[in-house]
């Protein structure tokens, strides 16, 4: 019985032994096969993964989302070239321009420091000059490769290279000028000349031309001329070139009488222009005068003055500046007068009376007037006053023009009396003469009293005239130093109303006889009564 216990307990202890190793070996088992079992499934996992992908990528094609399109850039700028894509794996994106391959994938090919990619496969460009304008490709690498092309266009501000003068010009009075202003840019710019300060020789503003041509160059053609490119890009380029004038002096003169008197201070002025800048030398008939007390030589740039303090009886007479340069020489004369200035007509244009005149007058004279000579005459028919101008209709009608003591005549005036040594002519002070149909009446008034005052006047009843007519006069002034030269021609007319309202006709009586006039009657011998004229 005991040895039957001990058979038990033994077959026990081996089926213990027994189990245990089973478990050790299967333990043993799973860990060396575990690994193999996850590579496995890994693989299938992979191996299904990559069958969905497949099965997608059949499904979605890769396409470009930018579409083609022209970019304008000025050169300078940063350029951006989009390339948006979708769906590109596994597919390669590449740039590239003509042959040349720029970027592949995000790898970057092209050497040129200045390109990359940006925000995904979009091209940047920096520093923009004009070699990178042209097509640039962006493509999607697949069996049959798909692609968008981006055209860049460079714009480029003008710029002025040549100017034919190198910006200045020196020529002669009478030369012809030719000057050519070359610019580039892109788009190609429009060139346009101009003048600073002023308008071109031929009157325009501008001229729209590379050339510009002057003809017949003077002084006044002379200045800076401005070439100008633009074509909407930045800022327009200009450049300027001085035209330079030499010519011979050119004189003209302020005043080519100055009337002065016995004690007064007179400016005689020459306007001188010339390059080079000429010499200015004063003579008076044919003597040079030099720098005096009382002769004054003054210049300011182009104004020349001689200045003659407290004036002489023998300064009066003629003066003239003479200018030369190496070019040449050129004169102008002037006369300093102490006779008196040309009278101004002062009345109204319509009279007041049907049968008569009241004309008035004032002169400015360093000297007192002595006497005045008054002409006047109706107008011939055919005949027309506009603004006191007279409009002629027939030549014949129009006598000769007259001529004073100086021999110099004035005006319009076309009567042909002389002042002089035949004074009696006249009939005496204040008589008028009969004369034929439209002929000049004249009438010699002397200034009593005397005026020492600058300026100066005079007025007269004219009687006898026709009512509603129009008629012609003229005046002249002598002080000591001779006669005035002729007024311009002045129109009145007569009134062709019968009668004048009571209050026009007391005051027109005032007037009527002035001082002047009775002191004349009462000096005048021959008291003459101033006979009417028809």
């Amino acid at each position: 019985m005991a040895a039957h216990r001990s058979m038990a307990t033994i077959s026990q202890c081996k089926d213990k032994r027994r189990h245990i190793r089973r478990r050790t070996q299967l333990t043993e088992f799973l860990r060396r096969t575990l690994p193999i079992v996850i590579i496995v499934m890994l693989m299938l996992t992979q191996h299904w993964e990559s069958a969905s992908a497949q099965s997608l990528m059949a499904k979605h094609e890769p396409m470009f989302i930018s579409r083609s399109e022209t970019f304008k850039f000025i050169a300078g700028d940063i350029i951006v070239l989009p390339c948006e894509v979708a769906n590109t794996e596994p597919y390669v994106v590449a740039w590239k321009r003509g042959i040349a391959i720029l970027t592949a994938g995000s790898v970057k090919v092209t050497p040129d420091p200045r390109v990359r990619l940006v925000s995904g496969f979009n091209l940047q460009i920096r520093d923009a000059v004009p070699q990178d304008a042209g097509d640039y490709i962006c493509q999607i690498a697949t069996m049959e490769p798909r692609e968008i092309t981006h055209t860049v266009e460079i714009l480029v501000p003008p710029r002025i290279h040549h100017i034919s003068t190198g910006g200045h010009l020196q020529v002669k009075k009478g030369s012809s000028v030719r000057i050519e202003c070359s610019a580039s840019g892109n788009p190609t710019p429009n060139v346009t000349w101009s003048r600073k300060n002023n308008i071109l020789p031929n009157g325009e503003e501008k001229l729209h031309s590379h050339v510009l041509s002057i003809e017949n160059v003077d002084r006044h053609k002379g200045g800076v001329y401005i070439c100008t490119a633009n074509n909407g890009v930045g800022q327009p380029a200009s450049s300027q070139v001085v035209l330079h004038v030499l010519y011979p002096p050119e004189i003209s003169v302020e005043r080519p009488v100055v009337f002065s008197g016995e004690g007064h201070e007179a400016m005689l002025v020459c306007i001188v222009h010339g390059e080079t800048q000429p010499e200015v030398i004063w003579f008076k008939d044919t003597m040079q005068l030099d720098t005096t007390e009382r002769h004054i030589m003054e210049n300011r740039g182009s104004r020349h003055t001689l200045i003659i303090r407290k004036v002489h009886p023998q300064d009066f007479g003629n003066y003239s500046c003479v200018a030369e340069n190496q070019l040449g020489k050129s004169r102008k004369t002037l006369q300093l007068s102490g006779k008196p200035n040309v009278a101004v007509f002062n009345s109204p244009a319509i009279s007041q009376y049907k049968d008569r005149y009241n004309i008035s007058w004032a002169v400015d004279s360093h000297s007192p007037i002595e006497e005045y000579k008054l002409s006047f005459r109706k107008l011939p028919q055919g005949h027309e006053v506009v603004d006191n101008a007279i409009d002629s209709q027939s030549s014949s009608s129009s006598s000769s023009s007259s001529s004073s003591s100086s021999s110099s005549s004035y005006g319009t005036a076309s009567h042909n009396h002389r002042i002089g040594s035949n004074l009696a002519n006249y009939g005496g002070y204040g008589n008028l003469m009969r004369w034929g149909h439209n002929d000049w009446r004249d009438v010699v008034l002397p200034a009593v009293p005397l005026s020492h005052h600058y300026a100066q006047g005079m007025s007269y009843m004219v009687r006898g005239l026709d009512p509603d007519q129009q008629y012609e006069a003229t005046v002249q002034s002598r002080n000591r130093y001779g006669w005035s030269d002729l007024t311009n021609s002045f129109y009145f007319s007569t009134s062709s109303n019968a009668e004048r309202p009571k209050s026009l006709r007391k005051r027109s009586d005032k007037r009527e006889v002035s001082k002047q006039t009775k002191k004349i009657l009462r000096k005048s011998k021959s008291r003459t009564h101033l006979e009417s004229w028809g």
